[in-house]
């Protein structure tokens, strides 16, 4: 019985791992389920739930990293590889600006050439033309690497890049958090102390970071326990982590086609279980990019308080088959139904002010019209 554990979290103490294994071993979903709820809405009893409106903008995809998980990425010989030009990226930015957004999402893959001067130039030309557009870019095995082409320490680095204009870190990259399952399924990328470390230092320069976690893969429950005490040890610590975000494995096109796809049951569950051990990350986020509408309304009663980003542009996940794309009427009237009011928010968890929310829904309901009226033509 895991009776004893759901009353714990429900209280408000502390999980050990091992209750945290006990609770992934038990597969009682619905006792589960109603426990995460509980701590949701005690963590956070508003009336409204959150979304974000940003762009995930992939600013190149050559990789010297070789992921087996990974659709996206190409080798620095491949006729595939791309960098994506200065004009276009701007572009892209303004669009997301246009329909309310306050934050781009920059990630690429670990190119072999470019300097740190190359990243700065990048952040300031950004911050120049969109001084209060929030830059959530670099995961960190991309920090790890810049370390590494560059032959300079890792504060520097995040020093520099901060100075620039990075405003944010997200949690990409982080797969799961025990060397034996990264070792299996990468090569050429950061390990787990060293990915920890990039979070570490961010945060100790008052940075702000989101936590991931993508599991269904070559990974042990044990493994996912370890993974979860491993972030809330560093949350411990240094408290940086405004979120934790979870999703299955996209098998399609990838070199790990051949594992079956974890489903729906075994996403709400396991992001129940992270957010009843996860009892100091204030935050947890729907993946409906990975998961669909329904289930990523249905993440809402399984401990999620925020339904993540509209996403205008998503392209790592896509190159994996998975193409869940919703418009932002849908993500309000996904949180109405579940009784909230739907809120727009930025990095930092704070609410925009309402006419900003109320232009974004505007822009973004004409966006969608003319997408409606082109199809038709």
């Amino acid at each position: 019985m895991i009776n004893d554990i759901l009353d714990k979290a429900r209280d408000g103490e502390r999980l050990s791992s091992n209750e945290c294994l006990r609770l992934l071993e038990s597969k009682e979903l619905a006792s589960i389920a109603s426990a995460a709820d509980d701590v949701s809405r005690r963590m956070h009893p508003e009336n409204y739930r959150t979304y974000n409106i940003d762009r995930n903008i992939n600013y190149t995809n050559i990789c010297t990293a070789v992921c087996d998980f990974c659709a996206f990425y190409r080798t620095p010989k491949s006729d595939e590889g791309y960098v994506l030009p200065r004009e276009e990226l701007l572009s892209k930015i303004a669009e997301t600006v246009a329909l309310g957004g306050n934050q781009i999402l920059m990630q690429g893959g670990l190119h072999p050439q470019f300097t740190l001067e190359w990243y700065e130039e990048l952040l300031s030309d950004i911050k120049r033309h969109f001084p209060m557009v929030n830059i959530h870019g670099f995961s960190p095995p991309e920090i790890h690497h810049f370390t590494k082409v560059n032959k300079l320490p890792l504060r520097t680095v995040l020093e520099r890049l901060k100075e620039a204009g990075l405003g944010s870190l997200p949690g990409g990259g982080a797969e799961i958090l025990v060397d034996r399952v990264r070792k299996e399924i990468t090569r050429g990328k950061v390990l787990s102390d060293d990915w920890l470390n990039v979070m570490r230092v961010w945060h100790e320069l008052g940075g702000i970071s989101s936590a991931t976690m993508m599991f269904g893969h070559v990974e042990s429950l044990a493994e996912r326990a370890e993974h979860l005490l491993r972030i809330r040890q560093l949350q411990d610590e240094t408290g940086g982590f405004t979120a934790f975000i979870c999703w299955t494995f996209q098998p399609d096109h990838t070199a790990m086609s051949h594992i079956s796809p974890a489903g729906a049951f075994e996403y709400l569950f396991t992001q129940a279980v992270a957010r009843l051990f996860l009892d100091n990350v204030a935050n947890i986020q729907s993946s409906w990019v990975t998961q669909g509408l329904k289930i990523g309304q249905l993440a809402m009663l399984y401990g999620a308080n925020d339904m993540g980003s509209l996403m205008i542009e998503e392209n790592v996940v896509a190159q994996a088959g998975t193409v869940h794309f919703l418009t932002l009427d849908q993500i309000r009237t996904a949180i109405e139904e579940l009784g909230f009011v739907p809120r727009q928010r930025d990095v930092f968890y704070r609410l925009v002010d309402t006419e900003h929310e109320r232009m974004a829904i505007e822009a973004n309901r004409q966006r969608q019209a003319k997408c409606s009226m082109a199809v038709v033509a």
